[in-house]
């Protein structure tokens, strides 16, 4: 892996060969079973290691659906926010929070179709659903996620990350503009907000982008234009012969697994640290 430095202390990093045993890791990390498809209504899932619910968030006049999980540790831990992609709330959602509860996190995935009924079950119903949010109601939802974190005991309330997926992930760089408190945030192959909201930017940045991704990667000139610019932290990998939204459909599993082991570090280095 080559790396770049940039100005203000920001590095770009840019994948150069994946492959072999150096990046294929023991168990496939992100190889999640299948998971039945829960109904809002349950209550609760149960692993050795994690517990997971569904909550609802107050935001503003409405309610919002979100899916928690719990490491099972003595101590508070550092949380994300997982943004789901223009899908809506998928099992691939839930496996990433439950797997981040695995990693060591709470982790916590807000329905942001709540307001709309929640996530129905036709992939085209939600993309359309999910195209006519309104930017500003996404921030407060957000918001109120945050603020159920810091309400939750077993969370560290001044550790709190946010990763987003496709349609998230740009959710993700964009929340990021807007809520100086957090100390993480990680983009996945998700378009970067407009070059004046990076100078709002306090938390450090990851990104996850595949090669084969070329609406994504086209923006990234801009994106490290305006990291310069302002002087901001944030590195990100393009992963070699994947397509967007790798992680999901694992076409290359030992890629999508030297990924997310990269975003788990990256949690760890900067909510644990």
């Amino acid at each position: 892996m080559k790396a770049d430095a940039v100005k203000g202390g920001a590095r770009r990093w840019r994948a150069v060969q994946v492959g072999g045993g150096a990046v294929a890791l023991a168990g496939l990390l992100f190889a999640l079973p299948n998971l039945r498809r829960l109904p809002p209504s349950s209550t609760a899932l149960h692993r050795a290691d994690i517990h997971a619910e569904y909550v609802k968030i107050a935001s503003g006049r409405d309610t919002l659906t979100a899916y928690l999980a719990y490491p099972e540790r003595r101590e508070p831990a550092a949380a994300v926010v997982v943004i789901h992609e223009i899908f809506g709330m998928s099992d691939f959602i839930r496996q990433t929070t439950e797997q981040l509860a695995k990693d060591g996190f709470v982790a916590i995935a807000p329905d942001l179709l709540s307001r709309r009924g929640g996530t129905p079950p036709s992939p085209d119903s939600a993309r359309k659903l999910i195209a006519g949010l309104d930017p500003d109601t996404v921030t407060r939802d957000l918001d109120a996620t945050v603020a159920y974190l810091r309400r939750v005991k077993a969370v560290r309330a001044d550790r709190i990350g946010v990763i987003g997926f496709c349609w998230g992930g740009g959710q993700s760089f964009r929340y990021a503009t807007n809520n100086p408190s957090l100390r993480a945030f990680v983009v996945c192959y998700g378009p970067g907000p407009e070059a004046l909201a990076v100078a709002r930017i306090r938390a450090r940045g990851l990104g996850v982008y595949a090669e084969n991704d070329a609406r994504i990667d086209a923006g990234l000139p801009a994106v490290d234009a305006a990291i310069q610019t302002y002087g901001k932290s944030y590195r990100y990998t393009v992963y070699p012969g994947v397509g967007h939204g790798f992680l999901r459909t694992r076409e290359r599993p030992e890629v999508a697994d030297s990924a997310w082991r990269a975003v788990r570090e990256f949690f760890r280095e900067t909510l644990e640290r």
